[in-house]
């Protein structure tokens, strides 16, 4: 009964839901109508700034379309294997020994292949079907997931030089203007469940920001492009209040995504003083978007 109740209000009073879940996560009230914390913002966008280009951003295919259309250029996108909409069509014989196979519509459908020869595909298949037949954004309420066609992409595999793979470079963009970067290292360790993820706050002169939850230790490498990284994701975050846009460092940026609600507004990983200083530098739109998101076709 209770799950049930929570996915009404999910459909009919989302605002409910979320302050419900706030409490839940942070043991304190949501104040939707005065709001200055970074999570209460993106809380705040996810509801009431519904705007259909973040659909088209925030899809791992349509971030393409949107990429060539405003830079004229796909050279920061990752070589494209392919693109489907059933299993069935997949084309294994066209790809690189090593590949990546992406779910379009939500976080955590990935599938890194790191030798095609040893690639269990009924397993594969397996869990392409489970995502293609689920959607993302109900469990999260990030309705911009709910909007996306349900695709699979297919694309090459980023590594460093000695194999290993890349650390991320997410750059937090307020307006149009990056502000702060997020680095995330042993990825590799921590998807084996060895180690814990790492991360790391800089400001863009990679300058400590002491915004995290735990303590920076400066293990992270300035990108030898962080510079091209500042001008692509501010070109690109410009029509929005808000974006994250991930980078590797390939001695020339390589998008991996962007980023509309991290951690469905809901994150931990900076500390209380951190979340003030994102919260001021997000600036909410004057008005609210009163229409919905609608589904994608094409």
């Amino acid at each position: 009964m209770k799950k049930f109740l929570l996915d009404m209000c999910k459909i009919y009073f989302p605002s409910v839901f979320v302050k419900y879940r706030y409490y839940r996560v942070f043991g304190k009230k949501l104040d939707l109508k005065n709001v200055e914390g970074f999570n209460e913002k993106i809380l705040w966008l996810t509801l009431y700034w519904q705007d259909q280009k973040i659909v088209e951003c925030a899809d791992k295919y349509g971030l393409r379309k949107y990429v060539k259309d405003v830079l004229d250029s796909d050279s920061i996108l990752p070589e494209l294997y392919g693109v489907y909409e059933s299993i069935e069509d997949i084309e294994w014989d066209k790809f690189a020994d090593k590949f990546v196979i992406k779910c379009t519509h939500g976080c955590k459908y990935n599938i890194i292949c790191e030798d095609k020869n040893q690639l269990n595909r009924m397993d594969v298949n397996k869990k392409l079907a489970s995502w293609m037949n689920s959607y993302y954004g109900p469990s999260t309420y990030e309705p911009q997931y709910n909007a996306m066609k349900h695709r699979i992409i297919v694309e090459e595999y980023i590594e460093t030089e000695a194999g290993l793979y890349p650390d991320d470079y997410k750059l937090y963009c307020f307006n149009g203007e990056v502000k702060a970067v997020l680095v995330c290292m042993n990825r590799e360790n921590s998807l084996k469940g060895n180690e814990k993820l790492v991360l790391e706050w800089y400001d863009i002169e990679w300058n400590i920001l002491d915004i995290g939850a735990e303590k920076n230790n400066m293990k992270a490498v300035k990108p030898s492009c962080l510079k091209e990284m500042i001008r692509y994701a501010e070109i690109l975050s410009k029509p929005f209040p808000f974006v994250r846009v991930d980078f590797y460092d390939r001695h020339e940026p390589i998008l991996g995504e962007m980023t509309f609600t991290p951690m469905y507004g809901m994150a931990k990983y900076y500390s209380e003083e951190g979340n003030r200083l994102l919260g001021s530098w997000l600036k909410l739109p004057n008005h609210k978007l009163r229409k919905k998101y609608h589904k994608v076709k094409d």
